[in-house]
């Protein structure tokens, strides 16, 4: 790898960091907002329901907008090809985005996120039952469509939510407790992932604990059949009562 094209990947990493961090971020509004509208519904405002419902339409298309850029700055040093002109990084990141939204043909209705707000409000007096329009198989699927691809840590067969430092291999995303997978990695050569079938090998700089892991995990521990509580949730009622005047 030349120096500029390390030079490029270490940049890359920190903006794309950057943007994981604000992703990670919209995912707690999103958490928060689901929890309100679970709250609401329970108080039988519908009304207030419904304007969570388009806000949380808004927000997820922002959430896809800044994870295409996340993906989009990743594979630039990939795609970059070094030449005696200068390279207008701005139109390549451009069309690396363009790339990433032309493969994924969810909609913003169809989005794992925003089914599961729908989800947990349907939930409040409809637990057990199947949404209108849709299969029980197809909410069993959404409830589960999530960035947590072993709900288990190979190693120490604990539940990823019973984690106490959970990491994640950056390269196949397998979670693991972080005391354990360094041990792994430094005494078994090579420290192939764990996972059955998985052919990545395991590095220490790429085992970490990402902005949004503890998120995903906390939402799958509030997955479980057991509504959380509305507490210490961010407020969006001042954005909703304007709407109301």
């Amino acid at each position: 790898m030349s120096s500029v094209t390390t030079k490029l990947s270490n940049t890359a990493a920190i903006a794309s960091s950057e943007v994981q961090a604000l992703v990670a971020d919209m995912r707690k509004a999103l958490g928060s907002m689901k929890s309100l509208a679970v709250e609401y519904e329970r108080d039988g405002k519908s009304d207030k329901v419904q304007k969570l419902e388009e806000m949380v339409l808004e927000m997820v298309a922002s959430y896809e907008d800044c994870t295409a850029l996340t993906q989009a700055i990743k594979a630039v040093p990939e795609v970059y090809q070094p030449s005696d002109q200068s390279t207008d990084f701005k139109t390549l990141i451009e069309a690396e985005v363009n790339k990433i939204k032309e493969a994924s043909s969810a909609s913003e209705q169809n989005h794992p996120l925003f089914r599961q707000f729908r989800e947990s409000v349907w939930n409040v007096h409809h637990a057990g039952q199947p949404m209108p329009g849709e299969e029980q198989e197809d909410i069993v699927m959404t409830s589960t469509q999530m960035s947590i691809l072993n709900v288990t840590c190979p190693l120490t067969g604990k539940p990823v939510i019973e984690l106490v430092d959970p990491v994640r291999c950056v390269d196949c995303r397998h979670i693991y407790e972080k005391g354990p997978v360094m041990h792994y990695i430094r005494s078994k050569k090579p420290p192939q992932c764990p996972i059955a079938g998985c052919p990545r090998v395991l590095q220490i700089g790429k085992v970490i604990c990402d902005p949004l892991l503890r998120i995903e995990i906390d939402e799958l521990r509030s997955s479980e059949p057991a509504v959380p509580n509305a507490t210490n949730i961010e407020d969006f009622t001042d954005l909703l009562d304007e709407d109301d005047e």
